[in-house]
């Protein structure tokens, strides 16, 4: 048996579902911590906004750096060292006494740890375990995998701080971040050498070939608008409940909503993918978020209104994941695919800061998050509109290689 044979396709899936399960799971609780650790350090909203402003910026920033090394030496390197990461900036994140502490656990360490272990780092070993005609399906399956986290350690976290407070919450989910590293070992494949993936074009023509393809830069422009809705309602979306008169269970069982549903939402959409077109279907994602937030205002807010909603939106969640990454994939080959997906997800990311900051921000300067709705809707519109015209074929070198 060869030292990489035991690494079978199956185990890869396995493997990476977990981390992302977990990397995305703790990830999505962090507005639980909003309310209590701004109270009891007696900060304003805008610093955890910005803390997590920044953990998205970095996370987008050093994301085609950390897909070109996942490609390049392999997938476990980058999540083994993005696991210990991860764990370390929880533990900044209980410990941090001042604000530029919190920003630098919270924001930069998680930020660096969230760019190792989230999704085109372990897309990029997929890509290269399995081929064209099944991709699509085993990424929904990978992003379902980040919904079943959400589902799963939202409850945990409201529980660890209703029953012990924020602090020992975050130490938990410390211990729960570092099992990332062990499960890195059954998704290190070989990069460059292993699979279909080991002949092409080098990194530098690829990128150079991707910036001048204008369905690359329209996909990163819808991509913005995933990350800003996901940062914002996932950070304040609780405290917004809290702030109509609802309760902080009401938020929880909200954000548990959007990722039970996302579970499906996002094994359909990688189903689906496979069969239609995917930026169509990209279009249609993001025209039901915009209509879902423009109900959920259209009627009294209670708490079976919000439950809808967050019923609505977890559906497309992360739904856009799979097929955004399966359109880089089918139009630029899978060798540099961590790479590619990397640099599209960088304007996720700055959706993501926006998200973040601009609703501590706007939140603080007029009391309310009702600007931030409107932009979300009308980013929704935006994205729904650029992604109509994208050609998601094989470039010519990819078509003449086919």
């Amino acid at each position: 048996m060869t030292r990489s044979s035991w690494r079978t396709p199956a185990l890869v899936l396995g493997c990476g579902s977990a981390i992302l399960t977990l990397s995305l799971g703790i990830r999505h609780g962090f507005g639980l911590y909003l309310q209590p650790m701004s109270m009891d350090h007696g900060w304003g909203r805008e610093v955890f906004g910005l803390a997590m402003a920044v953990q998205n910026l970095t996370w987008g920033l050093s994301q085609p750096f950390t897909g070109m090394l996942a490609d390049r030496y392999g997938a476990g390197r980058v999540l083994l060292a993005g696991g210990i990461l991860y764990a370390l900036g929880l533990l900044c994140m209980a410990y941090a006494p001042t604000p530029m502490a919190f920003i630098l656990g919270a924001g930069l360490m998680i930020g660096l740890g969230m760019s190792g272990t989230a999704f085109n780092i372990v897309y990029g070993a997929l890509g290269r375990a399995y081929p064209a005609e099944k991709r699509s399906l085993v990424l929904g399956v990978g992003s379902a995998a980040g919904s079943l986290g959400q589902f799963a350690l939202l409850p945990l976290t409201l529980a660890l701080i209703v029953w012990q407070g924020w602090f020992t919450a975050l130490v938990v989910m410390s211990a729960i971040a570092m099992l990332m590293v062990p499960l890195s070992l059954g998704v290190a494949d070989q990069g460059y050498s292993s699979g279909p993936a080991s002949h092409g074009h080098s990194l530098t023509e690829a990128l150079r070939e991707a910036l001048g393809e204008r369905g690359f830069w329209l996909l990163a422009v819808g991509y913005f608008t995933c990350g800003f809705q996901i940062v914002f309602i996932g950070t304040h979306f609780p405290a917004f409940l809290l702030d109509q008169g609802l309760t902080a269970k009401d938020g929880t069982i909200a954000l548990a909503l959007i990722g039970l549903f996302n579970i499906f939402g996002s094994y359909a959409s990688g189903w689906l993918g496979g069969r239609f077109p995917k930026t169509y279907l990209l279009s249609i994602l993001y025209a039901i978020r915009g209509a879902a937030i423009v109900l959920l205002f259209a009627f009294p807010l209670t708490p079976a209104s919000v439950y809808v909603f967050a019923s609505v939106f977890g559906l497309t969640w992360l739904g856009t994941v799979p097929l955004t990454n399966g359109v880089v994939a089918g139009m630029f080959g899978v060798k540099h695919l961590a790479m590619l997906s990397g640099v599209v997800f960088l304007s996720h990311q700055m959706g993501s800061f926006f998200g973040g900051w601009l609703g501590g921000y706007l939140y603080d300067a007029t009391g309310s998050y009702r600007i931030v709705w409107i932009i979300a809707v009308g980013l929704s519109v935006v994205s729904a509109l650029v992604n109509l015209p994208i050609d998601e074929r094989p470039v010519a070198r990819q078509a003449k290689a086919a």
